[in-house]
This record gives structure tokens, C-alpha cells and sequence, in this order.
């Protein structure tokens, strides 16, 4: 049985830039096995795997070419650009996603796509030393959420030429590493990169699940309630990030690169 399955570039509104993921709306059932066999095979930092549901809402996993992650904010905005592009869902409908981190839901605001995800704050933590040898830079602050680890560095120039020891941070226990600061660049907040070597992913290119902390971070330091930030990986992506009590809206921009159909398992 052929799956079709789509590339779509995240936080971007050109091809080969933003995040990649891959989007596989499923025509049949699969097993975790073959899902991650796929992630392995697509060998991008997440696919998707979406299974519509009787109320048309849908059922939305997402792996690393290593592992199942408990939330992830590029593939779905991918998977929801995916779902209007290809008429499974109407243009000016919100679509709703059911996940690990509970129910998620994308709306179109023109050519954006605004996601409605969970805070997820951080609280102080002192950083462990592999990790201050690892990024070898001094942290003006560290923090972590139940997902990841947060430190603020002294300027953006920092955060762009950081070149981390991938051996040293894999040992981190955490999901991934977010590294921050303010922005120099006029009509931006904030900017970061996100390194996760321990789910397979040495640095995610756009990581819109990462807002979900840094959202709340900036927002009570700047006292702001919209933001405006870009991550400053090689490719880069820009975002807008609003606060909403316990809820962060994350808004992006896509563009599909890959149709394709696999063909085997």
C-alpha cells in the first residue's frame, strides 16, 4: 500500500529555508515500528503521522529519526499547511490536532498560520558544568522546563557563532538546549538556536515548540504580551509568538518542496 508523503519547509515563506518536516496523512493503519522507520528513512528532525478522526479532527505523533517527541511545533504547523493545501480541510476552518501535549489547534491568518500550544515555562536551575563546557560560554541565566534547558547569553553575536561540543551536550538530561538572547536586529525580541543531540538531532533548524518557554521568558522580561522573534540557525526561521494566560500562539509561515510516495513497508 503506497503512502503519500509531503515536505514542507516551516517558518519560512521561501523554500530551503525554515525547518523541514515531513507529513504523512495516513491512509491506512501503522505501527510505531514502521512510523519510526520512516523518520529514520526521511532523516529530517521530525515527520509527522496524522490519522483523521470521526469529527474530523485528527490524531498527531511526531519522531526524530531516533525517538517519539512528546511535542513538536514545526511539524505541526506543517501538517496543518499540509491538510488546507491538499483540501482535507477547509480554508477558513481551524483544524485540531489531539497529541501527547493535549489538544492543539492552527488557524489561517492570511498567508500565516497561528498554532495555540501550551506555555511551558521555565523555572531557574542552575546549569550543570557539561553543559557550561559544552556551549563554552558563561550564562547570564539558567533555567529548564520539563523539556528542555534555557540559557540566556550576554548578546545575539554569541548566540550566532556558538559552536557547541555535540559529544559533551548529548550527555545533558534534557530533550534539547535553548540559547538565547535579545535581538540586535531591528523588528525582533529575541532570537535563539535549539540543540537536542540526545533525541537525534544535533541543532533543529526552527523549533516552535521551544517558544513555548521562550515566549513567556521574553514576555515578562520585556513586559510584552506579542513578540517578535527569529532563530538563528544556518538556515533560520522568524516567528510571531503571543501570550494568552496558560497558552502560547505561535504564528508561522510555510512552503511545500516534496511530494513524493513511499513505496515499500
Amino acid at each position: 500500500m503506497n503512502q503519500r508523503i509531503h515536505v514542507v519547509d516551516a517558518f519560512t515563506n521561501r523554500a530551503f529555508a525554515g525547518n523541514p518536516a515531513a507529513v504523512c496523512v495516513l491512509s491506512g493503519p501503522r505501527d510505531d515500528g514502521w512510523r519510526q522507520n520512516v523518520a529514520r528513512e526521511m532523516n529530517l528532525s521530525e515527520t509527522a503521522f496524522l490519522e483523521r478522526r470521526d469529527d474530523g479532527s485528527y490524531t498527531l505523533r511526531w519522531f526524530t529519526p531516533a525517538v517519539e517527541v512528546e511535542l513538536c511545533g514545526h511539524a505541526t504547523l506543517a501538517s496543518a499547511h499540509i491538510l488546507w493545501e491538499t483540501g482535507a480541510a477547509a480554508p477558513g476552518d481551524p483544524v485540531r490536532f489531539h497529541t501527547r501535549s493535549g489538544t492543539l489547534s492552527a488557524m489561517r491568518e492570511g498567508d500565516w498560520i497561528e498554532m495555540d500550544f501550551p506555555a511551558e515555562p521555565e523555572r531557574t536551575a542552575v546549569a550543570p558544568p557539561e553543559l557550561v563546557e559544552a556551549l563554552g560560554v558563561k550564562p547570564l541565566y539558567s533555567g529548564r522546563n520539563r523539556f528542555d534547558r534555557l540559557v540566556e547569553v550576554a548578546d545575539e553575536q554569541i548566540v550566532r557563532e556558538l559552536v557547541p561540543d555535540m559529544t559533551l551536550l548529548k550527555k545533558v538530561d534534557m530533550r534539547g538546549v535553548i540559547v538565547t538572547s535579545r535581538s540586535r536586529s531591528a523588528g525582533f525580541d529575541f532570537v535563539s538556536r535549539f540543540f537536542a543531540p540526545a533525541v537525534g538531532v544535533d541543532e533543529d533548524p526552527v523549533t516552535g515548540s521551544a517558544h513555548c518557554c521562550l515566549g513567556p521568558y521574553w514576555g515578562a522580561k520585556l513586559g510584552k504580551t506579542s513578540l517578535k522573534a527569529q532563530q538563528v540557525s544556518a538556515r533560520g526561521g522568524i516567528l510571531r509568538v503571543g501570550l494568552k494566560g496558560d497558552r502560547v500562539l505561535i504564528g508561522g509561515q510555510a512552503v511545500t518542496v516534496l511530494r513524493a510516495d513511499l513505496l515499500s513497508g
